[in-house]
């Protein structure tokens, strides 16, 4: 089934219904969606460099217009690294690693023992925005969410071009 770019719109917006989210998500996705998807996020940023592949709400892995470089940008603009990196380690972070930074967020005595778990916040440098909330015991390293295979997604899902890169 395919959508119509207003339901799409709906979708991005977060004003779709539950019944017709739970249809989008569970049923086979119609050729064009990504796309579709694509330039409505392109169409609300405030910059032209093109978008490769969302990661997240206001986050992008996007193709610089004049190197063809690809990079980890924010909504507002802000690169934060090479697509192939980690992000998260280019991120203003925020670490709950007491009780008082805990008992911002959890009401007293139900937050958790920071010997054992700690909450680490990551945000745009430049404009603020929270990406990212992990909750690992301290000493665990930065995740990593994923790693994209665009060549894949691009050429052997969407049936698309792969987008040209600096890197390849």
């Amino acid at each position: 089934m395919a959508y119509t770019r207003t339901k799409i719109v709906d979708l991005v917006e977060g004003k779709i219904d539950p019944d017709t989210l739970h249809q989008m998500l569970s049923t086979p996705k119609d050729p064009e969606r990504f796309e579709t998807y694509v330039e409505i996020l392109q169409e609300r940023v405030p910059w032209d460099d093109r978008i490769i592949l969302p990661l997240g709400p206001k986050l992008y892995i996007v193709q610089q217009k004049v190197s063809k470089k690809w990079t980890v940008r924010c909504e507002c603009g802000h690169d934060f690294c090479s697509w192939k990196e980690n992000w998260k380690l280019h991120a203003r972070i925020h670490v709950r690693d007491t009780a008082q930074k805990m008992e911002e967020i959890y009401p007293r005595l139900m937050a958790p023992t920071t010997s054992w778990q700690v909450i680490r916040e990551y945000f745009c440098g430049e404009c603020g925005t929270l990406h990212d909330v992990e909750a690992p015991t301290p000493w665990y390293p930065v995740i990593r969410d994923f790693e994209p295979d665009i060549d894949a997604f691009y050429s052997e899902w969407l049936g698309l071009p792969v987008p040209e890169r600096a890197d390849a």
